[in-house]
């Protein structure tokens, strides 16, 4: 049942900046998956980057987390390139494609596991070799920096914006939400009504408490 005329805003597009590396930024794509299904909502994927966003200060980085902003860079920019060669259309079903293999198949996040993603869902292998340089970089970047301008340089990966309260205003970005596991079905469209609710207000900027475990899958 389609109860979109319940929610306390009913946008008609969603814009979701993502890093595929990230397993809380997969759930809580997860759970925008499932929101399209209650709600009268469409999502664009825009591809951001935490190596982008860490590269300044890398020093300040566990080393497990330095490690991961290496391995960071060629999903984005396969990604980046799959979309400026295909459509912005190929970047939710690559996407899935990858993170099902990083997140739930624990892949390694190497060239193997890029080109296995890709012909999973139709395109060329080669497109592989984006990942190896940085001719896409500027378009990779560009994107990411819409994506933090809206919402401010104290955050990581998921990034959402929901159109403002006119057609001259601002699109209402936020970090997260965070999430564990991603909800389903009606309790899915639940916390994206209080999100928009949220987002509504002028002055809310922040509510999050300390995670007690890691992300679930299940």
């Amino acid at each position: 049942m389609n109860t979109a005329a319940t929610t306390p805003a009913s946008p008609g597009t969603v814009e979701f900046w993502f890093d595929p590396v990230c397993p809380w930024t997969w759930l809580t794509s997860r759970w925008m998956l499932e929101v399209v299904k209650t709600r009268s909502v469409q999502v664009t994927w825009n591809v951001m980057s935490l190596s982008v966003l860490n590269e300044n200060r890398l020093d300040e980085l566990p080393e497990r987390i330095r490690v991961l902003m290496g391995e960071a860079w060629a999903p984005v920019r396969v990604l980046t390139a799959a979309s400026l060669r295909y459509g912005p259309e190929v970047l939710e079903p690559l996407y899935t494609a990858l993170g099902t293999r990083y997140h739930l198949q624990q892949r390694p996040k190497d060239r193997a596991t890029l080109e296995a993603a890709l012909l999973d869902v139709g395109l060329p292998a080669d497109l592989a070799d984006a990942g190896d340089g940085d001719q896409y970089d500027d378009e990779l970047r560009a994107s990411h920096h819409r994506g933090i301008t809206l919402v401010g340089q104290d955050v990581g990966s998921p990034i959402i914006a929901v159109p403002g309260p006119d057609e001259a205003a601002d699109p209402v970005a936020f970090f997260g939400p965070v999430v564990s596991p991603a909800p389903k079905g009606e309790e899915a469209a639940r916390l994206w009504d209080a999100v928009l609710t949220a987002a509504s207000m002028p002055g809310f900027y922040e509510i999050k408490r300390t995670r007690a475990d890691g992300p679930d899958f299940g």
